[in-house]
């Protein structure tokens, strides 16, 4: 990757199993039983490493060399940037699965457009080689299938790629997730994410904490408990735990190809949850980025027209973004998809 740069944008892919026809409650812990050197194994035919990890009654959250893995009693997301082989994960998730009593419900994989997409080894250079190669991991079970690009009519080259697959029509889940991805960040933002001299003497979990800090990424949900790492000699990673909720944060900072991406899940009907508007926007505050993407999907919950406007008002009021693209997918069994494109006003 030295030649072109590092590439930043994720590749996402996220497994949902159900006990075979058996209460949850006689497997609480479900996938969460999984041995470390069995993950570890699939980790190592993806091409990367856990470099932290924390848990908490709900799940296991784990910071990789390459962004991040959340491991639930029926679901596990993991996504991967550089030049990872991120699928090469599918087929042995579902027979670590399968050895637990547990059967593939339903499959997502998704992903914006790579920065570098010359240099990603097969199958990552072509959506279509991609939705074959998952198709043939995929049982035939999971027969509702369908693969979509959503391509911004202001920006072409920022399409988002979808892939979903379930055995279901209806949708299982009922979390919304939220993914951002960021790009153009702002130069004196960006400073926050590269070691400062005499850190390299610090280990890179307390680099990590002051670049938390520093940045304010700490703000952007109080209540979160922060699994953070700083990587040498810049690049940033965390994982925030808020009871069953996750969120994730991943930095690419230097110039010419700087990148931050945000992820959570979380539902619009919770009470004591803040609104999902001002979540993001004290996010993208964190980067003032000069090109925002965000996919929203909504699982078992309908799509929300209310939600999606409210966020493009306050991103205009406090950011000055203005949104210059929305579409909407739906998905058999996996729910809709809304896919917002963002720059600031003056462009």
């Amino acid at each position: 990757m030295a030649v072109s740069g590092f590439e930043g944008f994720e590749k996402r892919l996220e497994l949902r199993f159900f006990d075979d026809d058996k209460p949850i409650t006689n497997n609480p812990m479900g996938l969460r039983l999984i041995d470390f050197e069995s993950l570890d194994q699939v980790l190592n035919e993806v091409q990367c490493t856990v470099v932290s990890a924390v848990a908490n009654r709900s799940f296991d959250a784990y910071v990789l060399s390459e962004s991040s893995l959340f491991v639930y009693p029926t679901k596990i997301i993991i996504k991967t940037c550089g030049t990872t082989q991120l699928l090469k994960s599918i087929r042995p998730l579902i027979h670590l699965a399968r050895n637990l009593g547990l059967t593939l419900r339903a499959c997502r994989y998704s992903r914006g457009s790579f920065i570098f997409p010359k240099a990603q080894p097969f199958p990552y250079t072509s959506f279509k080689d991609e939705v074959i190669v998952v198709e043939e991991s995929l049982p035939k079970s999971l027969c509702y299938r369908k693969a979509s690009v959503m391509t911004p009519s202001n920006n072409p080259s920022r399409a988002w790629h979808v892939f979903t697959a379930s055995a279901d029509v209806d949708s299982d889940e009922h979390v919304v997730v939220v993914e951002v991805c960021m790009t153009e960040l702002d130069r004196v933002n960006a400073r926050s994410f590269f070691k400062r001299k005499g850190d390299e003497k610090n280990n890179s979990d307390s680099a990590g904490k002051e670049m938390t800090r520093l940045s304010g990424i700490d703000n952007i949900n109080a209540n979160a408990f922060i699994c953070d790492f700083a990587f040498d000699p810049c690049g940033y990673s965390m994982n925030g735990v808020d009871g069953d909720r996750y969120s994730t944060i991943h930095v690419t900072p230097e110039d010419g190809f700087s990148y931050a991406s945000f992820e959570c899940g979380l539902s619009l009907y919770d009470d004591g949850h803040e609104d999902i508007s001002e979540v993001l926007s004290r996010a993208i505050d964190v980067f003032r980025p000069s090109d925002v993407s965000i996919a929203t999907t909504y699982g078992g919950e309908d799509y929300n027209h209310e939600v999606t406007k409210r966020v493009e008002r306050l991103l205009a009021k406090k950011l000055g973004l203005k949104c210059r693209s929305r579409i909407m997918d739906e998905f058999p069994g996996s729910g809709t998809v809304v896919y917002q494109s963002f720059t600031p006003r003056r462009k």
